[in-house]
């Protein structure tokens, strides 16, 4: 009988000490070699350690929006160090994504527009038995780079925005801007605007802005394609911000997370003050959107037009686009985890530190639970 309890007390250790290996295996491996497991642990080892894998493996095709691509990048490198699963995000813009996912090349999609009828159509031939809906997952605000020499708090207004990207303003010393900034020396320098050269639902944010805010001066009807006259095209928020750096006198607009290092404009909205693009702000005016979305889309409905203390209009919320049903079934345990992570409280953390703003509680709720029901 001791006997018999020794051996089955060994056999009990040894299967303990191969199951932790092969969880260590299955969370822990990376490309990265020896330096993370040095000293006999991580930081990042720890972070993962909430990731549910839950049967996820291969790899995962996606593309969409470039506005959440500094999001996706972080949430891509935290997730396949903990699964093991290769995710290829391309980030070639919303419209790109939008039509990606309608021909079934991807798992998911990106984009910072709601699903059009023609585009739910579309995807109902790809998700069988189900059909595309839209998981609001990052926020941010728009936020308007500008190269100005000597000019480092810029003030404008929906209306003399609208006039500058329709090229109605062409000279930064125009009277709009001086009488909106009367302190700053605003040379006599030709203003240089930047917009996307693909079709992009950060374009169709900051034209919905512009319709809202200023009807009399934005007479385009918008979408994801640029329609205004003149300007300069770029592609990819990436491609915008840089030429907003590099381009004397230039102005462009882009996810927050590309300003970095250049300065941006505060907007007069008729609010007490005028509001500077941060990532508080724009959960200001995030937290006033209502879900539009039927069943379980769950499309918003953002207030571009308010004017409340602190709240930053020109926001824009990027949807994950998936099958509500009909994913195929190589790709459902990874597309499922993947979104299940970002949605997660840890997920929703790693914005702040890029730069984006959290999608409120209230919302991210239903996202999750959304989430859990996706087959």
């Amino acid at each position: 009988m001791k006997l018999q309890r020794k051996n089955r007390r060994a056999l009990a250790l040894g299967a303990l000490a191969v199951s932790g290996a092969l969880a260590l295996t299955a969370c822990g491996s990376d490309d990265t070699g020896g330096k993370d497991n040095a000293g006999g642990g991580s930081s990042t080892a720890a972070s993962n350690s909430s990731i549910k894998c839950d049967g996820a493996k291969g790899q995962l095709l996606a593309d969409g929006s470039s506005a959440q691509k500094n999001a996706i990048d972080a949430w891509v490198k935290e997730f396949s160090q903990a699964c093991g699963v290769q995710i290829n995000y391309k980030g070639g813009g919303s419209g790109a994504g939008v039509t990606a996912f309608s021909q079934g090349q991807v798992a998911f999609a990106g984009s910072d527009s709601a699903l059009k009828p023609e585009d739910v159509a579309a995807s109902k031939k790809v998700c069988s038995g189900g059909q595309g809906i839209d998981l609001p997952m990052v926020g941010g605000p728009i936020a308007v780079g500008y190269n100005v020499p000597g000019v480092q708090d810029l003030v404008l207004d929906a209306p003399t925005l609208a006039k500058i990207f329709d090229d109605k303003i062409q000279n930064w010393n125009a009277p709009e801007i001086k009488k909106l900034n009367p302190n700053a020396k605003l040379p006599d320098l030709k203003i240089q605007a930047f917009h996307r050269s693909d079709e992009s639902g950060t374009t169709d944010n900051f034209t919905k802005y512009l319709k809202a805010a200023a009807p009399s001066d934005w007479k385009y009807s918008g979408g994801k394609a640029w329609q205004a006259k003149g300007g300069q095209a770029a592609p990819q928020s990436s491609g915008v911000a840089q030429q907003v750096k590099q381009t004397n006198g230039a102005i462009g607009y882009f996810e927050l997370s590309y300003a970095k290092d250049m300065t941006t404009v505060a907007i007069d909205t008729g609010a007490s003050a005028p509001v500077k693009a941060t990532v508080d702000n724009a959960t200001k005016a995030i937290a006033d959107a209502k879900v539009v979305g039927t069943g379980s889309d769950l499309a918003l409905q953002l207030n571009y037009a308010t004017k409340a203390d602190g709240a930053y209009p020109m926001v824009l919320v990027t949807y994950e686009i998936a099958c509500d049903k009909g994913n195929k079934a190589d790709t459902l345990p990874a597309t499922k985890a993947f979104l299940r992570y970002i949605a997660s409280e840890d997920g929703q953390k790693i914005l702040t530190e890029k730069d984006y703003a959290p999608i409120p509680d209230a919302i991210i709720s239903k996202v999750r639970t959304t989430i859990e029901g996706l087959s």
